[in-house]
């Protein structure tokens, strides 16, 4: 019976050491790798950050940014303040690491946006870090593996822009002649939750960003597209994330031959009338003059003091500026604005306007474009 006794003692002891060892290695750790190693005799302490997500998007499209919430709980009231930083993932960027955080009860909800740049992602490993600078202590962190992402890739119309948003709204626009076959059509928009640097239309002769606010939540874009004349109407698609579906957005072509725009003092001067107003103002002076000559009524010829004027002022050559050899022409009078060509010799080129720094001038080419002040010729 004693025999028995201590060999049951004998094996119990063994399972105890066997569970012991088990548990210890399953126990994640709470330090990073360069942290300097606890005194031997301080013990090891509990968990402190518990991690979990609060809220993932069940689907995801290709190209949207969109938002994750983390769940933290801290087991330990000296050591609330957490940060967060991010290893790994893969085909998604990180908008923001700032975070917006809420608190209910003893959580924290910590919500990070992110943009999926491929057909699969997956979330970066999000590791959590504690610690209690007050009592000295070595930081604690919690790492939340990275989820995998169920991402959808769109099969977008012919017109579809590249853009998905919340919501795009349309704030201005102005359509202007851009040469003889040519018309550039220009527009602002806003949008929600959208990276409108994305924006590119199909079956356009050249289009751009000429400024951009791309705060995600917010963004603001101005751009602008080269179209053939004869086109109608300016149509492109954007994906609406709140209802799922591709959005039209349609800007009616009107030329607009304002000699200033509010926009940006883009649309060139008109002259396509220069001509027939000469041949009016001429025959109306012949005219005049016969009926005076006829009626011998000698003292109306003061009368054509007035269209002679004009005529002189429609026959006047229009102020012209010397502009060096190399200088960028820009589409509008923007300084980070797109520069579509440079002069490739010195030469004098037509004023068409002013605008703060820069010089509306009309090429060799008959296009229009915008010259800096300071590549003026010297003399």
């Amino acid at each position: 019976m004693i025999r028995l006794l201590l060999a049951f003692l004998l094996v119990f002891q063994f399972s105890f050491a066997e569970d012991n060892n088990v548990s210890a290695e399953s126990t994640p750790t709470d330090t990073v790798a360069d942290t300097p190693p606890v005194a031997a005799t301080q013990p090891a302490g509990p968990q402190i950050v518990y991690l979990s997500y609060s809220s993932v998007p069940n689907k995801i499209i290709h190209g949207e940014i969109f938002a994750v919430t983390i769940k933290s709980l801290s087991t330990d009231s000296n050591y609330q303040d957490i940060s967060f930083t991010f290893e790994n993932g893969s085909h998604i960027v990180l908008i923001d690491d700032k975070t917006t955080q809420t608190k209910e009860g003893n959580y924290f909800y910590d919500t990070f946006y992110f943009q999926v740049t491929g057909s699969s992602a997956t979330l970066p490993n999000i590791v959590a870090t504690a610690s209690d600078d007050a009592q000295g202590t070595y930081p604690t962190t919690t790492t939340l593996k990275g989820q995998t992402l169920n991402v959808i890739t769109l099969n977008p119309r012919s017109d579809f822009s590249n853009v998905i948003a919340e919501e795009f709204n349309l704030l201005t626009h102005k359509i202007t002649s851009y040469d003889k076959n040519n018309n550039i059509v220009l527009f602002t928009a806003t949008a929600t939750r959208s990276d409108l640097s994305r924006m590119k239309m199909k079956d356009v002769t050249k289009q751009g960003i000429e400024s951009i606010d791309n705060s995600f939540m917010s963004p603001k874009i101005t751009y602008y597209a080269i179209i053939k004349k004869g086109v109608q109407s300016f149509d492109f698609t954007y994906y609406n994330l709140k209802n799922q579906t591709f959005e039209k957005i349609s800007i009616p072509i009107i030329v607009d031959d304002d000699k200033v725009t509010t926009m940006s003092d883009l649309d060139p001067k008109d002259q396509q009338f220069t001509g027939l107003k000469l041949a009016i103002t001429i025959i109306f002076l012949l005219i005049l003059f016969a009926l005076i000559m006829w009626k011998k009524k000698y003292k109306f010829l003061v009368i054509l003091i007035l269209p002679i004027a004009y005529l002189v002022y429609l026959m006047k050559p229009a102020d012209s500026m010397c502009v060096k050899q190399g200088s960028s022409v820009y589409l509008l009078p923007l300084t980070n604005g797109t520069i579509f060509e440079k002069t490739t010799s010195q030469e004098n080129l037509e004023i068409e306007g002013e605008s703060g720094n820069f010089t509306k001038v009309k090429l060799s080419s008959d296009k229009i474009g915008w010259i800096k002040n300071e590549d003026a010729c010297s003399n």
